[in-house]
């Protein structure tokens, strides 16, 4: 009753400061970003300030457990507007990306046709020059026109971006020798197609041969094969929750080379490094030898297959269930030992409880509890800097009234909607 009473106060100073300082509307393209900066900046000072003890209503300042209700659903609730506001930005930064995407697009044209000029000078303007220049320009037109229509989902990056909203390492990869192998063939078409002479066009022609592509045809497959098969092996893991996944504000390019906490992997850097050097090597390749397909060296193609399924083996070893180890009744300073009652908090020990890109508070307010028939959702309980419940090893909350005295099963929820296994407790009057 405190708690309602106090947050009705609260609310009461809060409906005449709905607009204050200009639009920061979450459906106003221009203020999305503006509107996400400011409730964030007001997220971590109320954050910051109930830390320190400060803005506690004076009805439930004489109660541990009303303050610490109140703080979290305050902090909830405006965690749930910073993710409102985050959303809305996150929306108007992918309408706005494809334009970039295909601006990207036409100076790397741009970039291969002064690369050019300045390679041909003394040597000569050629028509692999040409052929080069006009199959660069099919690629750049083709990834604009699909930029165009993917203009609400990042533009040419959309096949990219996988179901968690995140940039797909596979995905990434296989594209990039989708793509390097499509202009490859245009160059050689292009050649084709101005041959006079019928040896030129016989060797030009012999230039698809298998035995001289080899090494570069497995390499797409396998890239290829891994990018599908990977997206079969994620979702699998999830739906068997075995493997937690948290959907991301926005796509990043920092995802290629990162986990979803935005750590550092060494099976997605290595993939990544690896397969950009072979482009590399292949692309010079092509540029010393533009009458055939680039024949990527044996041993080159080999690394690379190393690489993916070192790649594969890291995504099938990666995440894992949450677990209950143990359940103790929480104790602090000058209390007595005793039995789990009702009131009483209890701490939850165990692992995994906080998934990958959880930590933000609107994430970590979904966890829930089961505690026999009562679902008790973990408090936020704030810290300078960040929380101090829940973490990823330890949850504290209270045992309702509602429970019944006798044996009892604890399970755990996590945001990523994953259930931890069950832990019997007993609760006594």
């Amino acid at each position: 009753m405190a708690v309602q009473e106090a947050r009705q106060g609260a609310d009461s100073g809060a409906h005449g400061s709905a607009h204050g300082g200009g639009c920061t509307c979450g459906d106003c393209p221009h203020g999305a970003r503006a509107g996400h900066r400011r409730a964030v900046a007001e997220f971590l000072l109320k954050r910051d300030e109930f830390a320190a003890g400060q803005g506690l209503p004076a009805a439930v300042a004489h109660s541990a457990s009303a303050s610490r209700q109140w703080v979290s659903e305050e902090l909830t609730q405006s965690a749930d507007l910073v993710a409102e506001r985050g959303r809305a930005e996150s929306e108007a930064w992918l309408a706005r990306l494809w334009r970039r995407t295909a601006g990207a697009v036409w100076a790397l044209v741009v970039l291969l046709l002064l690369v050019q000029s300045l390679t041909a000078i003394g040597a000569g303007w050629t028509s692999a020059r040409t052929a080069g220049l006009l199959a660069a320009v099919a690629v750049a037109a083709a990834l604009t026109a699909a930029s165009w229509f993917h203009r609400a989902r990042g533009g040419a990056l959309a096949p990219l971006i996988g179901e968690d909203n995140r940039l797909s390492t596979s995905r990434a990869v296989a594209v990039g020798w989708v793509l390097f192998v499509a202009y490859a063939v245009l160059v050689l078409v292009g050649r084709l197609a101005a041959a006079s002479e019928h040896a030129e066009r016989d060797a030009l022609i012999s230039g698809f041969e298998l035995a001289r592509a080899a090494g570069v045809v497995t390499v797409l497959a396998v890239v290829c094969g891994i990018a599908v098969l990977v997206r079969r092996v994620v979702g699998l893991r999830v739906l068997g929750q075995r493997l937690q996944k948290v959907r991301a504000d926005r796509p990043r390019a920092a995802d290629l080379l990162t986990d979803d906490a935005g750590r550092g992997t060494f099976a997605d850097i290595q993939y990544v490094v690896i397969s950009t050097v072979a482009l590399l090597f292949a692309a010079v390749r092509l540029a010393r030898r533009p009458g055939q397909l680039p024949d990527l060296p044996w041993g080159l193609a080999v690394v690379v297959l190393v690489s993916a399924a070192t790649y594969l083996a890291g995504k099938y070893a990666e995440g894992g269930r949450p677990v209950i180890l143990s359940v103790v009744r929480a104790r602090e300073a000058g209390d007595l030992d005793g039995p789990i009652r009702t009131g009483d908090d209890i701490e939850i020990r165990g692992a995994g409880f906080v998934p990958a890109g959880a930590q933000g508070a609107d994430r970590l307010s979904r966890m829930v509890v089961r505690i026999g028939p009562v679902n008790v959702h973990v408090p936020l309980v704030p810290v300078t800097g960040g929380f101090s419940n829940p973490t990823d090893a330890v949850l504290t909350v209270p045992v309702p009234a509602d429970v019944e005295p006798g044996r009892v099963e604890v399970q755990v929820v996590t945001a990523a909607g994953v259930e931890t296994n069950r832990y019997a407790i007993d609760v006594t009057d």
